[in-house]
């Protein structure tokens, strides 16, 4: 408990965002190295992808309940009663009380938690299954570069998760000042749910595929079935748009006047660039990274190789978008 509490202390800001920010980001940092260094001595993957679920549920978890821990830590050192942990329900129906939290912390939490807990185990019964991720078949083989996948999945969570951040850490009080919905609210939820749906729906018609060939139901080397049909990458789509949602909903507070003062920000031009910049950060990386880094890139290469030469191929590649679903 003294360690917790000289914890809270050191990173006890004045700016309200800086004090949830940085104790959430040493969170993902310290998780993935302390997953990073067993993965490396045994030469393994299999917990990288679940390490990231973790990470996820861990920083957003902490992010909400920050403002809890220091009240109870605070009255803990004083000697005092420690007020409760703020009720979830109590948050949704609008009566928090000033120890609360807002319905918008919640449920953008919630919303995080279960696309990592969904993903992750995806992920991980896949990897279970296949025994191994071609993914690190080179890297796994340098220690360095294994452990900068684990630091740069530390980076991937924090840039994700940093509306998130930015948002928990408006005081519920400041948030009470807001409308009880936004129109950001929801254009925000509904991209998130399309967007979620999406990625569910087209990995799930991908396990079924994959399943139905391993049974010699078909013999297919390709699948060009349901919403891979409307593109060559729908989980990809999906996953895009869901944190365009996210960032949707946040940025209506932040870029607000009470999401504004409640960051510490002054307002103005240079606040609302950089309340947005907090928002836009996380699907403007995902994106990013589906473009350029360890998504389409990866699976195009993987394909053009394998049936580059094959006229049905070229066919479905030719009539399919590769991001962005056809009608």
């Amino acid at each position: 408990m003294a360690v917790l509490s000289s914890l809270l202390h050191l990173t006890n800001f004045s700016n309200p965002f800086l004090r949830t920010l940085i104790p959430s980001i040493s969170v993902a940092y310290a998780i993935q190295a302390g997953v990073a260094i067993p993965s490396i001595l045994a030469g393994t993957e299999r917990f990288y992808d679940l390490s990231g679920s973790l990470t996820y549920l861990s920083c957003t978890a902490l992010s909400l309940y920050l403002p809890a821990l220091r009240a109870r830590a605070a009255a803990s050192a004083a000697g005092a009663a420690k007020p409760e942990w703020p009720s979830l329900v109590a948050s949704m129906l609008g009566k928090g009380g000033a120890g609360g939290l807002n319905w918008r912390q919640v449920v953008l939490s919630a919303a995080v938690s279960i696309w990592a807990t969904r993903l992750g185990t995806y992920l991980f019964q896949r990897i279970s299954k296949d025994g191994s991720d071609s993914r690190f078949d080179q890297i796994k083989t340098s220690p360095p570069k294994f452990f900068g996948a684990f630091m740069a999945q530390a980076t991937w969570v924090s840039l994700c998760l940093m509306p998130v951040l930015a948002l928990n850490s408006v005081p519920q009080t400041a948030l009470a000042g807001l409308p009880v919905l936004m129109i950001t609210d929801i254009i925000g939820l509904l991209l998130y749910t399309g967007g979620l749906s999406f990625e569910v729906t087209a990995d799930r018609q991908k396990n079924k595929w994959v399943e139905e060939k391993r049974q010699k139901q078909h013999d297919e080397d390709f699948l060009t079935r349901g919403l891979w049909s409307k593109s060559r990458h729908p989980n990809y789509f999906g996953e895009s748009t869901l944190w365009t949602g996210i960032a949707t909903a946040a940025g209506g507070v932040l870029l607000s006047n009470v999401g504004q003062l409640g960051i510490g920000l002054a307002g103005g031009l240079w606040g609302k660039l950089l309340a947005l910049t907090m928002a836009g950060v996380s699907p403007a990386f995902v994106t990013f990274l589906l473009f350029k880094v360890s998504g389409i890139p990866l699976s195009e290469k993987k394909y053009d190789k394998r049936y580059g030469d094959r006229k049905d191929y070229q066919e479905w590649k030719k009539n399919t978008p590769m991001f962005i679903p056809k009608l």
